[in-house]
């Protein structure tokens, strides 16, 4: 498991001394000190910060502030890039225009020697690839951030690929993470808007998904479930995986030959039939949302493979979404409510579809559901586009601070992006023609007569499961009153800038003590000749005034940053 750590203590700080400096000197570069300055973190790097150059390097004032956030992500290595892309899936979090931004982060890297390549192998299977393998190219095909892939055959002859972890990638993951933990709660501490997202929270949950992505097994087992779901699905091929030669470091999978989806004039050239892809393509991920829920969450063109007989193949399981039952109904009800130019409709299904801190105004969200409504439903068919729908639909919801859950927006950006796909082959494709079917069918099976009475029973079920525990719960609580072990918290706002100062002062102070008792100690033992001497003067009186000066200069230093005596 990934070991993430609060780095409130001091010793954690300054054994990450050098990378925070990297850090904090990435976001001087690209205009971010003043953010340095309202985390107050020179109170965490008193040592070292002023050694940081707050001169720009780069001409940053003609770029945007979401482009600078990207670029500085980038320059930042594997951790924030991956961060920058978990966060383009979240809308709940950030803006739009940051989205839009942070979706075109690259997770391209030199890739790393064969001589490691070859030692992680050993280490995860046992034995050399030259051991392993019938035939191993040292050359990588691709290298990410995270790991790369080569080409091999297995000693069977089959064509396999082999995705081989970047060494020592785990390590710097999680001194990203420690880093990234400390800055969240020092977000939380000193911006009040980022108080209601919970910056450490959320550095919490990305550390949750990046260890299932720098787990191989995990992905094998996206691809053996992908495949089970559509076993009997002929316009589908899914890779196979080879277990035996599969670690948390290692995935074998098997080799396939097609063409890139964005290849055009190549599906041109292979005969293939440009209409068919898109539709099966278009199919392959409704079936995924609406009859699975359990849906590949990236399939850009280069993700996406196509085959001999206009089958479809996808590539890359290590990004994967799922929804559940109920989230897909209210989907389809928000979908069909829309259609229908129900606001009320469209507004409880959204409601039910979102989280919220606080109630929002339902008056003024039906009247920008209507205005959205009103804006696509009278357009031509081919005017009407997933991802312009989207970008709205995700304004509206954070515009009334709803937050949509992660796999929601990954599904919808899903199918999305397969839009864009199928529109680059076939210019006459409409996506929502595409999913009206599935959709209805979502609809019908709400009303089912076996539905209905499968439902029915749950409910039933669960009220007399709650009845039986009511008094049991209600004994206890009483019981618990009586004991006098009921407890009632408080929870005081606004009083951190108080407390911060009283701590500072009273640190200030003790600091003053130590030094003061420093000098007449020294003083005394000095007067009293007290050995071993150095030039005739008590050595132990010396270190101690010696101490004395640097804790007093340090004191001195501290409180003139600060800019007040």
């Amino acid at each position: 498991m990934l070991s993430i750590r609060k780095i409130g203590v001091i010793a954690r700080t300054y054994r990450h001394l050098n990378r925070y400096r990297q850090i904090l000197a990435v976001l001087f570069k690209y205009g971010f000190g003043d953010l340095v300055d309202v985390l107050k973190i020179e109170q965490y790097l008193e040592i070292g910060l002023q050694m940081i150059s707050r001169k720009r390097r780069e001409q940053v004032d003609r770029l945007t502030r979401p482009e600078r956030v990207r670029m500085a992500l980038e320059e930042l290595g594997p951790t924030f890039v991956k961060l920058g892309q978990m966060l383009s899936t979240r809308p709940d979090l950030i803006a739009v225009e940051f989205i839009e931004e942070l979706s075109k982060l690259q997770d391209r890297v030199p890739p790393f020697s064969y001589t490691a390549v070859s030692q992680i192998i050993e280490s995860e299977l046992g034995g050399p690839p030259e051991s392993m393998f019938a035939h191993f190219d040292e050359s990588p095909l691709a290298a990410a951030s995270i790991g790369q892939v080569h080409r091999a055959r297995l000693k069977d002859g089959e064509e396999v690929v082999v995705k081989v972890q970047r060494p020592g990638i785990r390590k710097i993951i999680e001194v990203d993470l420690e880093i990234m933990l400390h800055l969240a709660s020092l977000m939380e501490r000193h911006l009040e808007e980022f108080q209601l997202n919970r910056p450490a929270r959320i550095v919490e949950e990305f550390a949750r998904t990046l260890e299932k992505e720098i787990d191989y097994t995990i992905e094998a087992s996206h691809i053996e479930r992908f495949s089970r779901q559509f076993i009997d699905d002929a316009t589908v091929y899914v890779p196979k995986v080879f277990r035996e030669t599969t670690t948390e470091r290692v995935l074998t999978m098997e080799y396939v030959e097609g063409v890139k989806a964005s290849e055009i004039e190549r599906i041109e050239k292979e005969g293939l039939d440009r209409k068919i892809i898109t539709a099966r393509g278009a199919d392959l991920i409704l079936k995924q949302v609406f009859d699975y829920g359990f849906f590949h969450a990236d399939p850009h063109p280069g993700n996406i493979f196509v085959l001999p007989g206009n089958v479809i193949c996808y590539l890359d399981f290590g990004m994967m979404g799922s929804i559940d039952r109920q989230s897909r109904e209210d989907f389809a009800d928000l979908v069909h409510s829309v259609v229908r130019r129900d606001e009320s409709g469209a507004m409880q299904a959204l409601l039910m579809l979102t989280q919220y801190d606080e109630e929002p105004d339902t008056r003024l969200l039906s009247r920008d559901l209507a205005d959205f409504m009103g804006q696509h439903l009278y357009r031509p068919l081919k005017d009407l586009h997933m991802e312009k729908l989207l970008q709205q639909l995700m304004e509206l919801i954070s515009r009334h601070r709803l937050q949509a859950p992660p796999d929601l927006f990954l599904m919808l950006k899903a199918l999305a992006t397969v839009e864009g796909v199928g529109l680059s082959l076939d210019p006459e494709f409409h996506m929502i023609n595409q999913a009206a079917p599935f959709v209805k069918r979502v609809k019908m099976e709400q009303s089912h007569p076996k539905r209905v009475a499968s439902d029915i029973l749950k409910s039933g079920v669960d009220l007399v499961r709650l009845m039986q525990e009511i008094p049991g719960e209600l004994r206890e609580l009483l019981r618990q009153m009586k004991r006098g072990k009921v407890k009632m918290e408080f929870e005081h706002r606004g009083l951190e800038p108080m407390q911060k100062t009283y701590d500072q002062i009273s640190n200030r102070i003790a600091f003053s003590i130590v030094i003061a008792a420093l000098i007449v100690g020294s003083a005394l033992i000095v007067l009293s000749k007290t050995p071993p001497f150095l030039f005739g003067i008590p050595v132990i009186g010396i270190i101690g005034f010696v101490a004395a000066a640097v804790m007093g200069m340090w004191l001195l230093i501290a409180i003139l940053r600060k800019g007040r005596l």
